[in-house]
């Protein structure tokens, strides 16, 4: 038996325990380094199996995600989709996958149809209608469809796209100094200087960062550049309703709108397309539908009835002010009567005097007859 002596106490120990100290002690340092000497040994195993071990791995990479592609197929009823080299799309009932999983509500399905004349898509409607999520489903069927997936829809068939360009929703960049609107005309430059014919364009509300007629005439000129230079497929979405003439000027653009009911001064959304344009936003509608105060939304309606009022008058006066100078241009001018008569080759400085002294004497009629 042996002992230890401390301050206030003894401490007796055996042999046999010593030994069991000394192994308790070094088991931790042991089970270290047998730990690292099996790391060792299975990544010097692995070393030598690592081709292999790649090849499988992608192998199943590849079936796990083909298996995922199936069982979403056969859940969400996907349907295989044709491919053509027509520039054509043809999408019956298509659906946004995402948003149908999500949502509580039922999901409305729209066909998209652009046959190879329409390059350009114009929509309208009104806020929260789902022209978003119409423009943001064309892409992703079209992704799907690429990749090899089944996609939602009734039927389709899509051209090969080359580039997808997207300009959705709104975002500074307070790093760089960046507005909203300089972070939109930034994206909107690198679609048009990359797009090509093949490519797809989604333009959500291009100008909306800055003043009424700088947005309303930059997203003009942007969609006739498009039209005239690229000519690919684009879905432009917009609330400056003065846009859907360029149907009349462009025949390869198309107007469609996402309907909505108005009943009762309330609004119910349709979230269905249909074709041509709308000439209201009904953002009072839904501010209402979000819970502004109602004193609040009864002065907004006071306010939006005196602009558009305005808006009215000021239009009946142009118009009266066009046909006034209409007129006046087609009244019979004497003195351009008198001047479309005249031959200068052939006068004499005598003749063009007595000229010259004639009209001025017109021209004081004319003066003096004026109310």
């Amino acid at each position: 038996m042996l002992f230890r002596s401390l301050t206030n106490c003894e401490r007796y120990i055996s042999p046999e325990l010593k030994e069991k100290e000394a192994l308790i002690l070094n088991a931790e340092e042991k089970i270290i380094e047998l730990e690292y000497n099996l790391f060792l040994e299975i990544k010097k195993y692995i070393k030598e199996q690592l081709l292999s071990l790649l090849s499988t791995a992608e192998i199943l990479s590849e079936i796990d995600a083909l298996c995922s592609l199936s069982v979403c197929a056969e859940e969400y009823h996907f349907i295989r989709p044709s491919l053509n080299e027509n520039h054509e799309i043809e999408i019956k009932n298509g659906r946004h996958p995402v948003v149908e999983k999500v949502s509580n509500l039922e999901y409305v399905s729209n066909d998209c149809i652009m046959d190879p004349s329409i390059s350009t898509l114009l929509i309208t409607g009104p806020n929260m209608s789902g022209k978003s999520t119409y423009m943001r489903q064309l892409a992703i069927i079209i992704i799907l469809a690429q990749m090899g997936s089944f996609v939602p829809a009734d039927s389709a068939n899509l051209p090969i796209i080359d580039k997808i360009f997207t300009r959705i929703g709104a975002s500074d960049d307070l790093v760089s100094g960046e507005s909203t609107f300089m972070v939109e005309m930034k994206e909107a430059k690198n679609a048009i200087c990359n797009a090509t014919e093949n490519s797809l364009i989604l333009f959500d509300e291009l100008g909306r960062g800055t003043a009424t007629y700088d947005g309303m005439s930059l997203a003009s000129a942007i969609l006739e550049y498009i039209n005239k230079n690229i000519k690919c497929k684009t879905l432009f979405s917009t609330h400056y309703h003065e846009l859907t003439i360029l149907e009349r000027k462009m025949t390869n653009l198309k107007n469609v709108h996402v309907s909505a009911k108005e009943e009762n001064g309330n609004i119910t959304f349709l979230h269905k397309i249909k074709s041509g344009a709308v000439d209201k936003s009904y953002g009072i509608h839904v501010a209402k539908l979000a819970g502004m105060p109602t004193e609040l939304l009864n002065r907004a309606n006071e306010i939006l009835n005196y602009y558009e009022s305005n808006s009215k008058n000021k239009k009946k006066e142009d118009d009266n002010i066009q046909l006034t100078m209409s007129f006046e241009e087609n009244k019979n001018d004497p003195i351009k009567e008198k001047l479309a008569k005249i031959d200068p080759l052939h006068l004499t400085p005598m003749e063009a005097l007595n000229i010259l002294y004639e009209l001025k004497a017109t021209e004081k009629e004319q003066i003096n007859e004026m109310p």
